[in-house]
């Protein structure tokens, strides 16, 4: 008798669409997912991975989250300043953005650079993102979960003095 788990892609008989987050069922003997609203997702066992097969968009999953896998600096820019927008309807603001070490130099074009007036160190850079002081990650070795996520928000409770989050494509 086979093993019915053998006759599902490896995420199992079901997995929420990384778009919609519905429920959606994975087509027997295939690594296929099938969202109604989105379309085939092919899960990758070489890698972890799920490919959206429209777009070929990747996806990882931590925690029973998916995240996207970003390839292009607007699409991990987007994402951050969604969360910063979401952060703000819920009544906080970012103090700080940490984004994944794999991303560095993805994202060093895009972050604003200015050299601190005070320090008397000119080699003393911050670079900011929508205002907000930027920090990447710690190595992959002292923290797996930054294989997978894309970046992490510090944040405190109120509203921004200025919301400095307009600034999405400068």
């Amino acid at each position: 008798m086979m093993n019915p788990a053998l006759q599902y892609p490896m995420f199992g008989p079901e997995i929420q669409c990384p778009h919609c987050r519905q429920t959606i069922p994975a087509l027997t003997l295939t690594d296929t997912y099938l969202c109604s609203r989105h379309g085939a997702f092919e899960a990758n066992p070489k890698n972890g991975e799920l490919i959206h097969l429209q777009s070929g968009r990747h996806w990882r999953r931590w925690n029973n989250e998916w995240y996207r896998q970003h390839t292009h600096p607007d699409g991990i820019r987007f994402e951050i300043h969604e969360a910063l927008d979401k952060l703000y309807t819920q009544g906080y603001r970012a103090t700080r953005v940490i984004i994944a070490r794999r991303y560095q130099e993805l994202m060093s074009g895009y972050l604003e650079r200015s050299t601190p007036w005070r320090s008397g160190q000119p080699e003393a850079t911050a670079t900011r993102l929508y205002g907000l002081p930027v920090e990447f990650s710690p190595d992959t070795s002292e923290d797996d979960c930054w294989e997978v996520i894309n970046f992490d928000l510090e944040k405190e409770p109120g509203v921004p003095v200025r919301y400095p989050y307009f600034r999405l494509f400068e």
